[in-house]
């Protein structure tokens, strides 16, 4: 009973706003911000499901909450809507860059479109997102949370522009939460391991078309809304890295320690898959 006092104290009616949230671990964390009475922006791409989001909030958890359409991979679009919430909320608390997309191709058959594309939206959509808010975040001392992944500690083969698009992100809001130490914003990054979302459903192949892919055969899969409590736990304590791992311990030593070993030994597995 205490730590759900707690929870209510912490985000209770606090603007969060989550990228690419009608689906997979941005939903599951919409409906636990809910439930600790946040007031909720979300930004996706189709303007149905957004409805479809909001009015769900809204039915079971009371609450207040906006679906903005809008592409992070437009840094134009970006500003606008950043504004809008700012304009209609007054400023922004809590910022989740968890909108992504991923592709299976190894990198001799993976066009430059497809790299493109992924760092469009995984890199240049958290950073054109966070740049915007920025301002509003500083004044209100709040928090930046962006999901990376397991892949930063232990290489997926066939996920290059996905594995470097991350690595990209650590580069980067590592070296932000070292220019913000002067400030009340934390800065938390998150690595998922294997999660059961629909973003496997519509994944890059290397001609820039779209594909379903299997689940890959390694690890425990977690939910969506196991992910969303670990990510919204960690909020509370404003933790500076939370690494998610349903991939064996054994298997990131080999991938930091021994790699020669972990190609031999993993790798098959990671490269075969298994039918979802």
């Amino acid at each position: 009973m205490q730590r759900k006092v707690f929870d209510r104290k912490v985000f209770n009616r606090k603007l969060v706003v989550i990228t690419g949230g009608c689906a997979g671990i941005g939903r599951a964390l919409a409906v636990r911000m809910a439930q600790a009475g946040a007031r909720l922006v979300i930004f996706d791409l189709h303007q149905d499901a957004l409805d479809s989001l909001v009015q769900h909030l809204a039915d079971h958890h009371n609450a207040d909450a906006l679906g903005l359409c809008c592409d992070v991979s437009d840094a134009e679009a970006v500003q606008r809507a950043i504004a809008l919430v700012e304009e209609r909320y007054g400023g922004i608390d809590v910022l989740v860059n968890n909108a992504g997309i991923t592709h299976r191709s190894p990198v001799a058959n993976t066009s430059l479109a497809v790299f493109e594309r992924v760092m469009a939206v995984n890199f240049y959509g958290a950073l054109h997102c966070t740049q915007a808010a920025l301002p509003s975040l500083v004044s209100r001392g709040g928090q930046i949370i962006v999901l990376s992944s397991l892949s930063q500690y232990s290489p997926v083969p066939n996920r290059a522009a996905y594995n470097a698009s991350k690595h990209a992100l650590h580069g980067l809001f590592e070296t932000l939460r070292c220019e913000l130490r002067e400030t009340d914003v934390n800065v938390m990054l998150v690595c998922p391991g294997y999660t059961a979302t629909d973003l496997r459903k519509n994944v890059l192949v290397g001609d820039g078309s779209t594909a379903p892919t299997p689940v890959l055969d390694i690890g425990r899969v977690a939910s969506p809304q196991d992910v969303a409590e670990a990510i919204y736990q960690g909020a509370l304590r404003r933790r500076r890295l939370l690494v998610l791992s349903n991939l064996d311990w054994k298997a990131q030593l080999l991938a930091r320690c021994f790699p020669r070993l972990y190609q031999s030994l993993l790798l098959p597995r990671l490269l075969g898959g298994r039918a979802s």
